[in-house]
């Protein structure tokens, strides 16, 4: 590849009016690895968050003080970067259109699962997502997990190639905040209290299996779980669906099973649970499996991208899920300084300052310049 003169970029964030954490979804947070990561290539002179939404400059200035880099309009970013990673928002076609012709560069970051979501939106009449972009991208950035949903279908959607990235974290947001007695699983517990914490606003990510898996567990063995905590429930308790799913079960019955809120994953572990059962559907890579593994607490998962961390069930086998979340409580602790081992190695292979990682990423943006 040619030489370049290091570029100025800029990633999407969206700010909206009123209060906004960054542990409402990964997106921002991916947002904020990706600037640190960018910052560390040899190719990038300036990183910078580029807002978009409702949220006026207070609103900005409250949700981005702890950002690594400097943020600015959209005005600012036409007039002074040379590529736009689109990651947490689009941009306008009164925006792109003129960029590109100057001669900027539009990279399309897709790190959800639009196929899923395009096809709820169309299904059900509900406003539209990402679906066809007006203007066109230079590049498609996507992650593992979306390799066969996703990977076709923005090929032929953007009319772009389509990479696949590495997945990127880091402990920084969870090392800001501050966990009364550490954020570190605690050992020693005769039953676990069990967190549910899949969003429910999608159908890659539901409690349904989760919930089951716990039922099936607490049927074989009825003194493991103390408590199942089943996080972003509130708006479901009255559904007249998820209602009597719930109250079949002997976990709801027996007094085990509260719904919950929305609650940061630094405010759930240790404090309301030692440990965390989940389930994805072409979803596999999460930051809530992350952020559990790093505090050395039992991930009972259906993941294939996450090596030989945690303790995997297969698919939608929620029957195996109950029996390796016995397993999991029956061994843990006795191999607590193992597992650890196994989730730092890992770990160390999504850190933004990975030498691997900065060298893909710089690979990758330099195929955009060259487009």
């Amino acid at each position: 590849m040619k030489q370049h003169s290091p570029v100025r970029v800029g990633i999407t964030l969206l700010v909206r009016k009123g209060a906004q954490s960054i542990w409402e979804n990964g997106i921002f947070q991916n947002c904020f690895f990706l600037a640190n990561l960018l910052r560390c290539s040899p190719v990038v002179a300036e990183v910078s968050l580029v807002c978009s939404g409702d949220g006026d400059a207070q609103d900005r200035e409250r949700f981005l003080a702890d950002s690594p880099v400097p943020w600015m309009n959209e005005q600012e970013a036409f007039q002074t970067l040379d590529v736009l990673i689109e990651m947490s928002s689009t941009l306008g076609d009164d925006w792109t259109v003129p960029f590109r012709a100057r001669g900027g560069r539009i990279v399309a970051c897709c790190v959800g699962n639009d196929f899923v979501i395009d096809a709820e939106r169309l299904a059900f009449g509900l406003p539209h997502g990402r679906l066809v972009p007006q203007t066109q991208r230079d590049a498609v950035w996507t992650l593992e997990e979306y390799r066969k949903t996703c990977k076709p279908y923005y090929e032929v959607l953007f009319r772009a190639p389509v990479s696949i990235m590495p997945h990127l974290w880091a402990p920084d947001f969870i090392d800001r905040s501050v966990v009364p007695g550490g954020f570190t699983y605690q050992p020693g517990k005769k039953r676990w209290r069990i967190a549910i914490v899949e969003p429910n606003i999608c159908m890659v990510k539901t409690c349904h299996l989760p919930m089951l898996l716990c039922e099936s567990a607490h049927r074989l063995n009825p003194d493991v779980l103390e408590r199942v905590r089943v996080f972003n429930t509130v708006h479901l308790k009255d559904h007249p669906v998820f209602n009597p799913f719930a109250n079949s079960l002997d976990i709801v019955r027996h007094g085990l099973a509260l719904f919950e809120g929305r609650l940061p994953m630094v405010e759930i572990l240790p404090r309301h649970a030692d440990g965390l059962v989940c389930h994805q559907w072409e979803n596999a890579q999460n930051y809530v499996y992350y952020e559990a593994l790093f505090g050395g607490f039992p991930l009972i998962h259906n993941s294939d991208l996450l090596g030989d961390c945690g303790y995997r069930y297969h698919g939608f086998d929620c029957e195996e899920g109950g029996r390796v979340l016995l397993e999991a409580w029956q061994t843990h602790d006795a191999h607590l300084a193992d597992y650890r081992a196994r989730a730092r190695r890992y770990l160390e292979l999504l850190d933004p300052a990975n030498p691997a990682n900065i060298e893909t990423y710089t690979q990758a943006l330099l195929k955009v310049l060259e487009s």
